[in-house]
């Protein structure tokens, strides 16, 4: 049987592994908060990573010991290359909390840019550094950052298998379902609340969306034959699905709670893996119709389905960015399956990534990084890519095989 929040092995911390030099960069000294070691989590360190990840900003160490209310000579700093530089504090409060400060200068302007405190409870800390990393990209950049949000995995160990909720850089993850069956295609609400995913514990395939707030789960898709695939519309009350209760598998749509589905697509092939546009206009999805697997789109109410993918005669697992102009999918080239994005307005393509088994692709949700399943060194990992390509992040892990990732919306 699958229990919620059952009894897992610990979830290995992860450690970020960056490759690649972004284009254009904003340089950052970053000093370390001051007796932030005496906390237990070294919250520089979480936000340099988190700004190195971002592909935006190029950290810079700051030998000096700084902290908020250090009187800085920012021409100094300047003169040492950095455009701006950061400095903290952690200090623990007398009821237990942590009371997180720090301080961001314009280096090049010579003034401060932004000066913030947040009192947390000690279990907050990194999420803590994560909003801290958030609010100096967007300042620095104007590009809102995804540090705080969450990402959805799934972890095999031998038999078992798990459904993971954690940090976007890997850590603090907690166990959502354990299964001795497989787990597969998690798919976030659009409010982050809950979660659709299909389970095999029933010895089928079955869709269920659980709630990530209290535990509770339903199946909502349960027909003759397989169901699988799930994706969200945007307004998270509908979700589609996979279905061959009429034979060949095709595209349906049902309420999120569940109900009656409505047939989208009648083809001669396999219709699969379908993904809404995000002004929920459209649905895009992986058929055969044509031959080999390609990717089309077709209205989410049903009607006339247009070819997207032309190039190569295998293209899989559509993603979309959040402001629905480019697709991210797995294509095959030569004997090496690869992460390739499309501009959906020029049609051009680019190929992201150089590894040979990629799988899954998931925008974050600023549109500026794509996560995705890939076979490094024997093992079942994941990593994040820049759009361009240029950086990459590795989540490496001492436990199982990862799989299936998910990148969870804003909101938390």
């Amino acid at each position: 049987m699958a229990g919620v929040f059952a009894a897992w092995p610990a979830a290995a911390q992860f450690r970020v592994e960056i490759s690649g030099v972004g284009a254009t960069q904003v340089p950052l000294f970053v000093s370390a908060f001051r007796d932030e070691a005496a906390c237990g989590v070294a919250v520089s360190q979480v936000v340099r990573a988190d700004l190195e990840r971002s592909g935006m900003v190029r950290t810079l160490t700051a030998a000096q010991a700084l902290d908020e209310r250090s009187q800085v000579d920012l021409a100094q700093w300047r003169a040492q290359g950095a455009d701006a530089l950061l400095a903290g504090s952690v200090s623990r409060l007398a009821d237990g909390r942590f009371d997180v400060r720090y301080k961001l200068w314009d280096a090049v302007k010579g003034d401060e840019l932004l000066g913030q405190s947040k009192v947390v409870l000690a279990a907050d800390l990194r999420l803590a550094a994560h909003r801290v990393a958030d609010e100096v990209q967007e300042k620095l950049t104007g590009e809102r950052g995804v540090n705080a949000t969450r990402i959805a995995y799934v972890v095999r160990a031998g038999k078992k298998f798990a459904l993971y909720i954690a940090d976007a850089d890997g850590e603090g993850a907690q166990v959502a379902l354990a299964s001795p069956e497989p787990i597969i295609s998690p798919a976030w609400s659009p409010d982050g609340k809950r979660l659709a995913y299909v389970s095999f514990e029933t010895r089928k395939a079955v869709v269920w969306v659980q709630s990530l707030v209290t535990g509770e789960r339903h199946i909502v898709a349960s027909f003759r034959g397989s169901n699988s695939a799930p994706a969200w519309s945007p307004d998270g009350k509908r979700l589609a699905v996979t279905l061959s209760q009429d034979g060949l598998a095709q595209l349906y749509t049902l309420p999120a709670g569940g109900g009656t589905p409505q047939r989208l697509t009648s083809s001669s092939g396999i219709d699969t893996e379908p993904v809404f546009s995000p002004d929920g206009a459209s649905i895009y999805f992986v058929s055969d119709r044509g031959g080999g697997p390609q990717i089309y789109r077709v209205p989410a109410g049903g009607g006339a389905v247009q070819r997207v993918t032309f190039e190569g005669n295998y293209n899989i697992s559509p993603a979309l960015s959040p402001d629905g102009k480019q697709l991210a999918f797995v294509a095959r080239q030569g004997a090496a399956f690869r992460v390739v994005l499309q501009d959906l307005g020029s049609g051009e393509l680019q190929t992201l990534t150089d590894t040979q088994d990629d799988e899954s692709p998931s925008f974050a949700p600023n549109g500026r990084l794509i996560m995705y399943a890939t076979r490094a060194k024997g093992a079942d990992v994941l990593m994040t890519t820049t759009l361009d390509g240029r950086i990459k992040t590795r989540l490496l892990s001492s436990g199982a095989d990862m799989r299936e990732p998910a990148w969870g919306p804003y909101g938390r």
